[in-house]
């Protein structure tokens, strides 16, 4: 078949024969034709092929032969055509369309059919009194190798093509895929293919296979593997970790750590009580807020609507006293501190346990690593908090150049195209072992814990700032003899100590299992408590004359340093931390 310009083999085709296949032979630029069709980006370039499924007409445009103006009409158009009467003397094969004969004329599509056999323009009285000639444009549905969806490509396009269907009956389409597409075609399971696209969002692993992921790239899917696993961040820094329910490392747990009552809460499970001890003094700013002191053993309850603000409600337990029911205390939820939990046991757990067993988030230690992978890093950090349990599928995949080294990708996070390969997959499944652990990293982390359900993610940190002077800790001008004679004598408990941040931050609020009202408050300063020094800084000595200090001056002096024994605290607060952690 010769080459013809797309719009005149599109006109002249039996839509009967679909589909064919076409030959691109030449374009409007030297190797092929780039058009914006439907929002994308279509590249036919000389001697691609064309599979032509469905044909339908747009509009008809209609040129008037004396004046040269255009008409579109719509395939919904109603008016009849009739040939122009100083063109055709003779009957056509529908019969006469003389206006003087008093038939019917023809419909548009009509009208088409009979274009398609004769060259003559038509008369349209809707239109008006001239002859017109008629130019269908039609949109065209194809297939192309190697593209994901169908194209629909207007007749007009200034290509020139030929008809190849005869000699194209064993030509495949390949049509490219996502990986997320795979995941519902497991009976296609095992198979190859190439990689078309990379990944098309950020690096979500901190591993060396996800480099490798890129276009060229030949892979071998072997199965979904709907293992779960857990969310992780490493106690001590800034690392997180997805761990595989087939991890085989061992596990302990330690005791949880709450840096103020709004994490404390956060962490509460309902219908369970949580037991902790003060780690640190601490004095409420409000009046109806009691004092904590180090070694108080709390059970947090639960929280209650108390004077239009959330309050944790807690039981303070003291074994001297002997008190069983414990002294209740309601706690703001903006209230500083530290606090960590009561843990009395010392069985080793597989991860698979610890899901079962206890509620999530809490905090463990490695005892014993993985034997399966040759360096566990797990095993380095002094604990790990296990924050949530994710369900999410992946797909056991090997390169082809290393088809006993497996991974598992998780498609619904990293996707890429694809094009499937006839070619035979190792029928060996490959070793995953190295999925066991995967390192998150610190920007997909914050992501994931936007993701989870009934969890609010944390903002990620901010960059360190500058250094500059501290504001923590201000030097004021020494008071006069009166003011300092008057605080010496009683007032110190009332003076202000140094603010450090572990004392005033709020709790970085966790995906917590239930959603807690946040009340933003004032941060609190902490004063200082009896058993508690605060010394006040000291300006630089400024000359002054050397002279016999007297009576006065030593009284002053003894007045401004009132230290008080505190040996037998620290004894008590001793033997109260060792009975309450075993190791």
């Amino acid at each position: 078949m010769e080459p013809l310009s797309f719009q005149e083999y599109i006109c002249s085709l039996d839509p009967t024969t679909l589909p064919r296949i076409l030959r691109i032979c030449s374009g409007v630029y030297f190797q092929g034709s780039v058009y914006e069709i439907s929002g994308n980006e279509c590249c036919l370039s000389t001697g691609d092929l064309l599979k032509i499924t469905a044909v339908t007409l747009q509009k008809v445009v209609c040129e008037n032969v004396h004046t040269g103006q255009t008409t579109e009409l719509l395939p919904t158009f109603k008016g009849l055509f009739q040939p122009a009467l100083d063109l055709v003397p003779y009957p056509t094969p529908q019969g006469p369309f003389l206006g003087v004969s008093g038939k019917k004329g023809l419909t548009l599509h009509q009208a088409l059919e009979w274009r398609g056999r004769q060259t003559q323009p038509l008369r349209c009285p809707t239109i008006g009194p001239h002859a017109l000639l008629l130019s269908p444009v039609y949109e065209v549905q194809a297939t192309m190798n190697l593209r994901r969806d169908e194209v629909k490509i207007p007749s007009t396009l200034e290509v020139d093509v030929e008809d190849v269907t005869e000699e194209s009956q064993d030509v495949h389409f390949s049509r490219p895929l996502l990986l997320s597409e795979v995941l519902g075609m497991e009976e296609v399971l095992p198979t190859q293919a190439e990689i078309l696209e990379g990944p098309h969002s950020a690096t979500i692993f901190e591993s060396a296979w996800v480099s490798r992921l890129r276009k060229g790239q030949r892979l071998q899917i072997h199965s979904c593997s709907h293992t779960w696993r857990v969310l992780a961040s490493a106690r001590s820094g800034t690392r997180r970790f997805l761990l595989s329910s087939a991890y085989q490392g061992r596990f302990r747990r330690r005791p949880r750590q709450f840096a103020g009552v709004q994490e404390l809460a956060a962490s509460l499970q309902p219908g369970q009580q949580l037991h902790v001890v003060v780690m640190q003094d601490c004095e409420g700013h409000e009046d109806d807020v009691p004092p904590l002191s180090v070694g108080d053993r709390l059970e947090a309850r639960q929280l209650l609507l108390a004077d239009a603000s959330t309050r944790l409600l807690c039981l303070r337990h003291s074994e001297e006293e002997g008190e069983e029911e414990g002294e209740e205390l309601l706690l703001p939820l903006d209230l500083g501190g530290s606090f960590v939990e009561e843990v009395c046991d010392s069985k080793k757990y597989r991860l698979t346990e610890l899901v079962e067993l206890l509620p999530l988030p809490c905090d463990v230690r490695v005892v014993a690593t993985d034997p399966a992978l040759e360096r566990d890093v797990l095993g380095s950090f002094p604990a790990l908090r296990l924050e949530a349990r994710i369900t999410q599928p992946f797909l056991v995949s090997s390169f082809c150049e290393e088809p006993d080294k497996g991974f598992e990708i998780p498609p619904q996070w990293l996707d890429l195209s694809l094009v499937l390969t006839e070619e035979p997959v190792c029928s060996q499944a490959p070793s995953t072992h190295c999925s066991h652990v995967e390192e998150l990293t610190e920007a997909f982390y914050y992501k994931l814990l936007a993701q989870l359900p009934g969890g609010s993610a944390p903002p990620p940190p901010r960059p360190p700032k500058p250094k500059v002077a501290s504001r923590d800790v201000q030097v004021q001008p020494r008071p006069a003899p009166e003011q300092d004679r008057a605080r010496s004598r009683g007032k110190r408990s009332q003076v202000p100590r140094p603010t450090t941040s572990s004392q005033t931050r709020l709790a970085q609020p966790l995906p917590p299992p239930l959603v807690l009202p946040q009340k933003v408050k004032s941060l609190t300063t902490h004063r200082s408590t009896p058993n508690e020094y605060s010394p006040r800084p000291r300006l630089p000595a400024a000359p002054r004359s050397r002279k016999v200090p007297s009576d006065t001056d030593m009284e002053r002096s003894s007045d401004e340093h009132d230290y008080e024994v505190i040996e037998e605290d620290i004894q008590k607060t001793i033997k109260k931390m060792q009975t309450v952690f075993p190791f």
